[in-house]
């Protein structure tokens, strides 16, 4: 068996195959020759994940042994109460299982055992990530820019959207913006559509669901299946975990894999389901949905409250006519899971497994990976989204800039001309530190709104959209005349109200100074946010480090008064601060001359204050300051590159080592033991599902 770590990422999701008709696949009877279609083939054998405790608590079982398949032209179904392992066994399968768990078993793409690059198959998640500031077509646009192949004409591209956007019944609102916490936008069940829009647009040769049909009314949730078996049928293989169905819904599923507890209930034809539970001995009622019936049988969640409302004589009416209705759930449950173990669908389900881990890669299509636009496309598109979307983000700038103007205005009036006189040393030099330092600081305020962006660009790298260069290039370019605004705004207003320096050169100097100490902090910024994800914790993170680089910039402490070790090198050559305040005061103070502290003594100069007063050296010019603040700027970005690439390629390295570590110490403990399916009477109190009919509120 080969152990595996759970990693995020480490099958990507999402993707571009090319669209094309296929002929549909088979039953599972038949063998791979002439049944099988080419298509992708997913087989997963002895699948289990756990999630690792290694305090004196039992480690708890997600999946247990699981075995299964899926194959092109048929929809599967993954179904079971809550908490039953339908999101867990998705997330196994895509690879994007949470990196505390443990996964051991065989995943098989085609017969072979590899992992897939980013874009190999789509994934739509429970939760919508979307950009909130675009409106429906626009998400769906820019999708179809992004992915579809860059010979395609507008003309073709524009079709394609606006055939998805009517497929998926979001015509009335595709010109309404999908809403943020200022915006109000579309509802929850058109968010739902919309993601699972944008990734049915490329047609992807493997798609995952994970309860594509949370939110919405019933009718909706027909045709979002319908449209998904539409996608199955066109070769394409789907596999969908969905809560509780209607009969309908559940109708058009080939398919289904039921879980309890992370055990197989059944797994088969979608439509030999009632045929094995009545085989069981808990047939299904001739008016009763299908799937709630499945899930009233396996699910023990409840059993203690309808025994303790049985108990109390607050339940009354339990009809007993069915002798079965008044067997416990959990003992029902595990009756299912043994009858299915030797049934002739386990059987039927293992040859079938048997046949495709084997199969041929002539019944095999080639799995494109990733977006088909050029990236000089991707780059152009992202440019254009990321600049619409921090337009129309009042958080990300505009607020920002308007702070700016009334920090600028205070700023200018405080220090206004401010002169040449002694006391004019120290206000010359505290107002450009301030501007510096703490002015830029406010920056931060826009970490929110990146973190937002960057949820996307997680979920959009996986699924192939585009990779890390194109997204860190094109956040910068659009950002770019936004930064460019609040320098203009607060360099014009502070300089020609403090009346700095009447030479232009020295207000180029002292905008720029500006422009790039608001960049660095935008790239510190963008390194938090690849680290600490959470916008709370982030700021925290990033506000503790802005403290730092401010206390060693040389304002509050002389540079040369700094302990040379750790504070003087390296950490104030790595500050920004540092930089930005030696360069600000030689563009200020250089070639003036201020007022002596006692009259008649002789005028100070402004190279002998720097050098005095303040203790920076000359021997370099204000230029070199400013291209070491532009150096620590290619640094932070550089090493947001390296961070995001590192996720990628070493964290499932990472995972698989500590997956390894994790079982070798499991294994030692007797609550790692392969628990039996059937449950002990002496751990497991049973209670009857008959008290189930009828069920009210435990409230008098």
């Amino acid at each position: 068996m080969e152990i595996e770590a759970a990693a995020s990422g480490t099958h990507g999701g999402g993707g571009g195959g090319s669209g094309g008709s296929s002929e549909r696949a088979e039953g599972w009877a038949d063998g791979v020759g002439s049944g099988s279609v080419k298509g992708s083939y997913l087989v997963w054998e002895d699948l289990s994940v756990v999630l690792p405790n290694f305090s004196d608590g039992p480690t708890k079982r997600l999946l247990n042994g699981l075995k299964g398949f899926a194959e092109p032209g048929r929809i599967m179904a993954i179904m079971g109460p809550s908490g039953s392992g339908k999101s867990t066994l998705l997330d196994a399968l895509a690879g994007r299982l949470s990196r505390n768990v443990v996964m051991t078993g065989n995943i098989l793409f085609n017969g072979n055992k590899k992992r897939l690059d980013y874009g190999a198959i789509a994934y739509v998640t429970q939760e919508d990530v979307l950009l909130g500031t675009m409106s429906v077509r626009e998400t769906i646009a820019y999708s179809a820019n992004l992915r579809l192949p860059t010979t395609m004409s507008k003309e073709e591209l524009n079709s394609i959207v606006e055939e998805t956007i009517i497929e998926m019944g979001l015509y009335d609102c595709a010109d309404r913006l999908i809403g943020n916490w200022h915006l109000r936008g579309i509802s929850g069940g058109e968010k739902k559509r919309l993601s699972i829009a944008l990734e049915i647009l490329t047609r992807p040769c493997l798609l995952f669901l994970d309860e594509p049909t949370s939110g919405l009314d019933s009718a909706s949730a027909f045709f979002v299946v319908q449209t998904l078996r539409n996608v199955a049928r066109d070769g394409r293989t789907v596999i969908s975990s969905i809560h509780q169905p209607s009969s309908e819904v559940f109708a058009l599923f080939d398919d289904l894999f039921l879980l309890s507890s992370g055990e197989t209930v059944y797994f088969g034809e979608a439509k030999n389901a009632v045929e094995f539970f009545a085989e069981a001995g808990v047939p299904c009622p001739s008016r009763r949905n299908p799937s709630d019936h499945f899930l009233r049988c396996i699910n023990k969640d409840f059993d203690k409250v309808t025994a303790t409302l049985k108990g109390s004589l607050k339940l009354r009416d339990v009809p007993k006519s069915d002798p079965l209705m008044n067997l416990a759930t959990a003992e029902i449950r595990a009756t299912l899971v043994e009858k299915y173990r030797y049934s002739k669908y386990a059987t039927r389900a293992r040859k079938r497994i048997q046949e495709l881990s084997t199969i041929g890669e002539d019944h095999a299509i080639e799995m494109k990976s990733g977006s088909q636009a050029s990236w000089w496309k991707q780059l152009l598109t992202l440019v254009r989204r990321s600049s619409l979307n921090m337009s129309r983000d009042v958080g990300y700038y505009w607020l920002r800039i308007i702070i700016y103007i009334v920090v600028s205005i205070c700023v200018g009036t405080i220090y206004f001309d401010v002169g040449n006189s002694y006391t004019a040393i120290y206000a010359r030099a505290s107002c450009t530190a301030f501007i510096t330092g703490f002015m830029t600081f406010m920056s931060i305020g826009g970490f929110p709104s990146f973190v937002e962006e960057m949820k996307v660009f997680y979920k959009e790298r996986l699924n192939g959209y585009y990779g890390v260069s194109v997204f860190i290039l094109s956040n910068f370019i659009s950002s770019f005349p936004f930064l460019v605004a609040i320098t203009l705004v607060t360099g014009t207003i502070t300089y020609y109200t403090v009346k700095f320096r009447p030479e232009f050169s020295h207000y180029v100097f002292f905008c720029l100074n500006i422009f790039t100490s608001i960049s660095v902090i935008e790239s510190l910024m963008m390194v938090v946010a690849s680290l600490v994800p959470n916008f709370l914790m982030g700021i925290i993170v990033g506000a503790g480090i802005m403290g730092i680089l401010m206390m060693t910039s040389g304002f509050f402490r002389l540079l040369p008064d700094l302990p040379k070790l750790f504070w003087r090198y390296p950490v104030s050559f790595l500050s920004f601060g540092s930089w930005g305040i030696q360069g600000g005061i030689k563009n200020d103070l250089i070639g003036l001359e201020f007022d002596p502290l006692f009259p008649g003594e002789p005028k100070l100069k402004g190279a002998y204050i720097i050098r005095k007063f303040y203790g920076i050296p000359l021997d370099h010019s204000k230029w070199w300051d400013l291209s070491a603040i532009v150096a620590i700027l290619i640094i932070y970005r550089i090493l947001f590159f390296v961070i995001l690439k590192f996720k990628e390629r070493a964290s499932p390295l990472f995972q698989t080592l500590y997956a390894k570590r994790a079982l070798q110490q499991l294994h030692k403990r007797p609550s790692f033991r392969k628990m039996p399916s059937f449950p002990s009477r002496r751990h497991n109190p049973l209670y009857s599902l008959s008290s189930q009919e009828g069920l009210g509120s435990p409230l008098p």
